[in-house]
């Protein structure tokens, strides 16, 4: 069809262009400067809490480009990469191509939160049972997003399903979902790296619930067949040194 072709050329257009760019970048490394602008498409928990140490580290190696980083969930992410709107980005699940390769980032975990009153009663990190979450109102976020797609599975492992749960709201925001939290309207189940600051603050409780593994891994995701513009190269080279140097 012409859709199709159309799409065939835009995506060999865009390697031309990224082709081209590289000549210009080659050239411009002679001249002692790296520059040009990186669009970065992330879930919300790495955008958050992993990558501004990266772009903190990178933007001082090469103080002139600039950067946008978009928010999505992990499907968005993926699809954006496949559609050929970015080249690569970090996500908290994985969604199998064989166009696209995952490199480990970094170890995440899941926790329950609660409003840190009277109702909660047990000492933060104490391990419920499973009919605690069953019984609470819970806050979650929406379909699409690295940690629901963890709690689904997590759940299946023990013979439930998430739509036994009492799901009174979906939301597509972190921060939103504490605040509701916080004042009682329900329970939810986000990283524990975003509520590390409410919990020292007083503000939120955290559990862990029986047998639910909730260890997850955050993602950098690319392209496997695309030829990348040279700042796309010269971020996606950072990014795995920067892998490999929290690994050793």
């Amino acid at each position: 069809t012409s859709t199709d072709a159309g799409k065939i050329l835009y995506k060999h257009a865009l390697n031309i262009i990224n082709m081209r760019e590289m000549a210009q970048f080659d050239l411009g490394i002679y001249k002692g400067k790296i520059q040009g602008h990186l669009e970065i498409s992330s879930s919300s928990i790495p955008r958050k809490y992993v990558l501004p140490h990266i772009m903190q580290l990178f933007t001082k190696k090469y103080p002139d480009i600039t950067f946008n980083i978009k928010d999505n969930d992990s499907r968005n992410v993926i699809e954006n990469i496949l559609a050929g709107n970015n080249d690569f980005g970090i996500v908290g699940a994985k969604y199998h191509s064989p166009k696209l390769e995952y490199i480990d980032l970094i170890e995440d975990e899941l926790a329950i939160i609660t409003a840190n009153n009277n109702r909660y009663k047990w000492d933060i990190d104490t391990t419920l049972d499973i009919e605690f979450l069953i019984n609470e109102k819970i806050i979650l976020r929406e379909k699409g997003s690295g940690t629901r797609l963890i709690l689904e599975k997590s759940l299946k492992n023990i013979g439930l399903n998430i739509n036994k749960l009492n799901i009174i709201a979906c939301m597509n925001d972190t921060e939103t979902i504490k605040k509701f939290v916080e004042l009682g309207v329900g329970i939810s189940i986000i990283s524990k790296k975003a509520v590390e600051k409410e919990i020292e603050m007083g503000l939120l409780k955290r559990y862990n619930v029986r047998g639910l593994h909730l260890n997850r891994k955050f993602y950098f995701v690319y392209h496997k067949n695309r030829h990348l513009s040279p700042l796309g190269q010269t971020f996606k080279d950072f990014v795995l040194e920067y892998i490999s140097e929290k690994q050793n």
